[in-house]
């Protein structure tokens, strides 16, 4: 089988490649960056460019796409629709002029919007941001595209926010501030936040090109069971062998100091590790339902294993080479 994945020079592409190399695949990466680790099996070209995917698409059995705009602060947003939207269609159209009929889609949970009472496959889709709106309409033109290929195999993957070594995303952000002892808690600690180790995400997508041949099909992927606030700090503490004090501060104070940090910014024109947005993302419950994943699947990793093996990599024993990955 050759698989074809589409932006995946990142964090999750790589470890996915360096996955299904293990197996007797060929594959091939289209990614407007190089990719640090697997150069020799990557062309550049962009997701946007139709006529560069209708050539590199010919003798694919599958594809994986990645690609998209995804930080908080992508500017125009117009990028997240061009990208995220009409990449999609640019790979649709690819994929029937070669005779393509198998897809995995990295989508997101952030369809489902914020603060939302634990939801699964069939949860109304409400994206509150531009990244996940684009992503829900990225899925809307996969819905009008299958009834008139029903014998296409369309895997769609809403992973919650993905961690593991090498990234430098949110949950990096949070293990390095806990970890370092700059760690301030805002709010009282009891809201849950849904992860899923990077290991587990790449093997459940191994486990949908094996298995999940047929259809139209939507999975959730989280780690489960999910943790707290309260719980993730004893943890980080165990696993790196030190005290972590747990100071509790108000709410109302937390989003104050973040609009402070929003003004600093805009003065400085600069962005900032802290912000009001990242303050309310902290303090929200971000909880989804992953049953329908882990029915078939069985992941190689507990959400406690991947937590540990991150800390032990980035805090206790790191590379001694400059190979990192910035996301949100």
């Amino acid at each position: 089988m050759k698989i074809t994945l589409i932006g995946a020079s990142g964090f999750v592409g790589s470890r996915l490649m360096n996955l299904l190399k293990e197996s007797s695949y060929e594959l091939l990466n289209i990614d407007k960056q190089q990719s640090r680790f697997f150069p020799e099996i990557t062309v550049i070209a962009n997701v946007l460019d139709q006529e560069a995917l209708d050539r590199l698409l010919a003798g694919t059995d599958l594809v994986v796409l990645l690609a998209a705009e995804h930080r908080d602060d992508v500017t125009p947003t117009s990028l997240y629709y061009d990208v995220n939207v009409g990449g999609m269609r640019n790979t649709l159209s690819a994929m029937e002029k070669n005779g393509v009929k198998r897809l995995v889609f990295f989508s997101s949970v952030a369809i489902y919007g914020m603060n939302k009472p634990n939801p699964d496959e069939d949860f109304p889709a409400d994206p509150f941001n531009h990244y996940g709106k684009s992503k829900w309409q990225a899925e809307q033109v996969l819905q009008a595209w299958y009834p008139a290929h029903p014998d296409w195999n369309i895997n769609i993957l809403r992973p919650t926010v993905i961690f593991g070594e090498r990234n430098r995303g949110n949950v990096y952000n949070l293990l390095h501030q806990i970890a370092g002892g700059r760690f301030l808690m805002v709010g009282k600690g009891d809201n849950v936040k849904s992860m899923a180790y990077v290991g587990n995400v790449v093997a459940f997508v191994k486990h949908l090109i094996e298995n999940q041949m047929e259809g139209y099909n939507v999975f959730n992927y989280v780690d489960k069971p999910d943790f707290s606030m309260n719980e993730l700090i004893p943890l980080v503490s165990r696993v790196l062998g030190r005290k972590i004090p747990m100071i509790h501060f108000p709410y109302w104070l937390g989003m104050a100091g973040g609009y402070c940090f929003d003004a600093l910014a805009f003065v400085l024109r600069k962005k900032l590790s802290v912000s009001s947005i990242r303050v309310k993302k902290f303090c929200s419950t971000t909880q989804f339902a992953s049953v329908k994943a882990h029915e078939h699947f069985q992941a190689p990793y507990t959400l406690a294993d991947g937590l540990s093996r991150t800390l032990e990599y980035e805090f206790l024993h790191p590379a001694q080479d400059d190979v990192i990955f910035y996301s949100e």
